[in-house]
Order: C-alpha cells, then structure tokens, then sequence
C-alpha cells in the first residue's frame, strides 16, 4: 500500500511539474504569439480600455483623460474635453486606428505599469497604479488665438519660447475632434475616420510638423545670418544696386522683385523691403552656396527636429548647385568698389549656380514646416543658441513625483549673440517702416520678417508666411512665432504682410495681454 501510494504521489509530482512548464510555456514564453494572433481580440480591448493618465496644459487644464464605463466590453474611453482645440497635438487613442500625437509618443508612460497588470490585480492595487500624467507647455489663451486669428483658412500657427523651447501654441487648420475617433461605438468611430481620410483638406493633418512649403522670404533671415557671420556683409555694406531683379550667370531669366518693385540698398534695407534682388546678388557674388547650406543646417534643415511627436518631417535646404566650371563667379564692379577684391572671397562657378538665387529667398527646393520657421525666430531672438523644442514639460507620477522633464538646455549654437541681435535689429526695422507693421504690439518690441512665397511659374496663389518674436526690450525676447496662411484659389495672390501679420499680431497681442 505504501509503494502505491508513493508511485501516485510521485506522478502527481510528474503531472504537476509537467503542468508548471506547460502553464509557463504558454504565459511566459508563447505569451506574445497568443497575444498577437489574429483570432484573440482581447488585448486590442483590454489596451484600448486600459487606465492612462492625464495630459494637461501649462496652466492644469485638462485635454485627454479617461473616463470609467459602468458597463459594456471595455472599461474606459479616451475624452478629450476641449475637442477639436488641440486635437494634432493630443492625438487620440482610437481602438480602429491606434493612437497619435502625444498619446502615441508618450504612450508607455501614460500607460504605465498597470497595462500589463490582470483585471483582477487592478482593481486589487488600484486602477490608476502606474499611470503617469503629462504637463505640456502649451497655452490655452494663446491657442485660441491662434485658432480664432487663422479662421478658417488653411494653414499653421507655431508660438514657442525662444529661451526654453517650449511650444505653446501648435494649431493647424483644418484640424477634427478627436473624441470621434476614441468613440467606443465602433461603427461610428470608423465612419468618422473615413470621412476624415477621404477629405480632400486632410484634416488629421499637423500641418505645423509634417507638412513643408516654400518658406519664401522668411527664409532670408538664414541668407543673412549667413552673410553676417562670414563677414560677407553686415547691415550698412555694402550698398546692393537698385534693381527689379537680378541675373544670374549661365542664365538670362532675372530673379525678379515682387510685384516687379525696384528695391537695393544695404543689408539694413534689403530685409525691410523684403528684396529678392540684393539677396539673390547677395548669395550668388559674395556668398556662395557653402556658406548657405552650412547656416541652413545649423538651423535644423536636412535633419529631423528633436520634438517629443511622433513622426516630425525634415526642412530640405539642397546642396547640390551641379558641377564646377573651373572659374569663379563675376562680381559687379559697384561691389567691388566698394569692398575691394581683397575682402571678397571667390564664389566658384557651378553649372547650377542660377538657383541659389532663388535658394536665397526660400524658393526652389527651399522647403520648411511652421515649426522650423518658428525655431528661425527663436534662435536670433535667443542670442543665436537654438532652443530644444518640446510639448511637455514633466512627466508626472501616479503620487505626484516627476518620473521626466524637459530638458532646458539648447539643442545647439547656430551663430554668435553679436550676429543674433545685429538679426533683430534688422527685424524690428521691418516691423517699424518694413513689410510687417501689421504686428506691432504696443509696450512691446517686436522684430519680424515676412514671406510671400510662390508655388511656380504661372501660378498666382501664393502662401503668406511671418515669423516674429516680442519682449519687453530687443534683448529680452519671450515669445517667437511662425505664421503661414497657405495659397488659397478663393484668397488669389496674399502677402505675409497683409495676411500673415496680422495672425501673428493676434496671437502676440494674447500672450502680450497675459503678462499685465
């Protein structure tokens, strides 16, 4: 009897054991195959319906919280209180789409620990263990403005902090409300997102950072911080001749003036009067495309910004101008009267050169999103250091300690603090007697430059582009922005200065409002 006892107890030890490795087989080493079979819903549901924390603004206000379900497949849906106000930025978490915005890129720390947790282990510690809360740097006053001042035209407002980086206004219209893509009605949440995907307007769009355009002439201010930090040119030489338009070499089409004006004149006077001619005589005979290209780069061009979004497009600044012709490129005798062939530094000839004149105010293959325009702004305004761009501020635990933060520190130097404030000195002229006095704020100082950039040859839409800073003195920047208002059939032919400014006024009239 004791021998039959032992042999049962030593094969329920064997089955058990065998039972043990095939339980943790099944959970711990087959556990993502099961978890990721088409067949098995359940942690599509469990994720979509799983706690996450909140995401607020600068000031506390709320913009995506969870709410509990009292019945039903899952536990809670995503809300998002101020609906459609920052909807590209929030993102949304939908279980037919997935997520976006920040609800994708801070999706781990949201989520927490507590997505891996089983129900029942939740409710034992809490559903909220875990999860962590995001304070963004975004303003719920200035993002108003933004979106009452840009209307219902398409296109971009970007307003950030040019001493720290931090964004706090990002609107695009048009834009959508995000609690119709986290509707738990799947039905209804999947017809909005078709509606939403077959809009020609696209809607789900951010076009602040991935979408480019032609910066046009706000993308001089980089053609002159090049010149002035390679002591090409500071603000009062050399004079440029006045012209409606400038000829390149190996060409006989003139890069004309807009509206065909005569405009010429130092440094100083180009960036007022927004001239395309001194700028591309500028770049062409003196410059060269090195020099550009090197400025561009340091600005952000040709690299992805280092913003907490998930999937944030490049600037394109081309460095390709063709093939040298083994000579350099004539300078005009007026230049070199003036500045003498020993200060000129030879501009090798290349077989493409022709289009740096246009490279010079932010045309041909020139492309740029609202964002790094806005970092344009910010970087003269903030000595030449280049701020870190980002939407949240901390990363706050589920008992109130901060897991992250943002990090203060610049992302990199472009030029030196004397090129930087000689850049606003040039900006504040163009907001005094230039092309943007339409963004003036009163008490304050503001430096700006604007854009109108066109789309091609024989099209007459343009966009209107402005970027701008403020502060309570020229040295003191506390906001810089970016505006672009796209072309529009209806709208015709816009200048930043008629269009842009005035969106950019508003939005700096908010904060200016804010400080008092």
């Amino acid at each position: 009897m004791t021998r039959q006892i032992g042999r049962l107890g030593v094969g329920i030890l064997v089955a058990f054991v065998v039972l043990f490795v095939q339980l943790n087989r099944i959970h711990v080493f087959d556990a993502a195959a099961h978890a990721e079979h088409p067949a098995n819903g359940r942690p599509l549901v469990d994720d979509f319906g799983a706690p996450r924390g909140e995401i607020r603004t600068a000031d506390g206000t709320v913009i995506a919280r969870s709410v509990e379900l009292d019945d039903g497949a899952v536990d809670r849906r995503r809300e998002y209180p101020l609906g459609p106000l920052f909807a590209h930025v929030t993102g949304y978490v939908s279980f037919q789409a997935g997520n976006e915005g920040l609800e994708r890129h801070y999706d781990d720390e949201l989520r927490g620990e507590a997505n891996s947790l089983g129900d029942g282990l939740r409710e034992l510690l809490g559903s909220d263990v875990g999860t962590a809360d995001l304070q963004t740097t975004l303003r719920v006053d200035l993002q108003t403005a933004a979106r009452d001042a840009l209307g219902d035209r398409q296109g971009s407002v970007v307003a950030l902090d040019p001493r720290t980086g931090a964004v706090q206004a990002m609107w695009s219209w048009p834009t959508f409300d995000p609690n119709t893509l986290a509707d738990i009605d799947a039905a209804a949440a999947t017809s909005a997102r078709l509606t939403l995907l077959g809009d020609p307007d696209q809607p789900l769009l951010p076009r602040t950072v991935r979408e480019v355009y032609f910066p046009g002439s706000t993308f001089k201010m980089v053609t002159a911080a090049a010149a002035i930090e390679t002591r090409t040119a500071d603000l009062d030489t050399p004079i440029f001749p006045d012209a409606t338009g400038y000829t390149p070499p190996l060409t006989d089409r003139a890069f004309g003036n807009y509206g065909g004006s005569t405009c010429g004149g130092p440094l100083r006077e180009l960036v007022r009067r927004s001239c395309n001619s001194g700028f591309a005589q500028l770049a062409v005979e003196l410059l060269g495309p090195n020099p550009l290209i090197e400025m561009a780069e340091a600005f952000g061009f040709n690299e992805p910004l280092p913003l907490d979004y998930p999937v944030v497009v490049e600037s394109a600044m081309p460095t390709d101008f063709g093939q040298p012709l083994g000579r350099d490129v004539d300078v005009d005798p007026r230049l070199l009267d003036q500045l003498g062939a020993d200060r000129i530094e030879p501009v090798e000839l290349t077989d493409n050169i022709p289009v740096l004149a246009q490279s010079s105010s932010g045309q041909f293959e020139v492309k740029a999103t609202p964002m790094q325009m806005a970092l344009v702004a910010a970087a003269i305004a903030n000595d030449g250091d280049l701020p870190r761009p980002h939407l949240v501020d901390t990363v706050v635990g589920a008992n109130g300690e901060v897991i992250d933060e943002a990090d203060p520190s610049p992302w990199r130097t472009v030029m030196s603090d004397s090129t930087a404030r000689t850049l606003r000195e040039a900006m504040v002229g163009v907001v005094e007697s230039g092309t943007a006095t339409r963004t003036a704020v009163d008490g304050y100082v503001v430096g700006a430059k604007t854009g109108t950039a066109q789309l091609g040859e024989g099209i007459d839409t343009t966009h209107a582009w402005i970027i701008a800073f403020a502060g309570p003195t020229v040295d003191e920047a506390e906001i810089a922005v970016a505006v672009i208002v796209e072309a529009s059939e209806v709208a015709g032919e816009q200048t930043g200065g008629r269009v842009a400014a005035p969106v950019a006024q508003q939005v700096l009239q908010a904060w200016a409002d804010a400080q008092r």
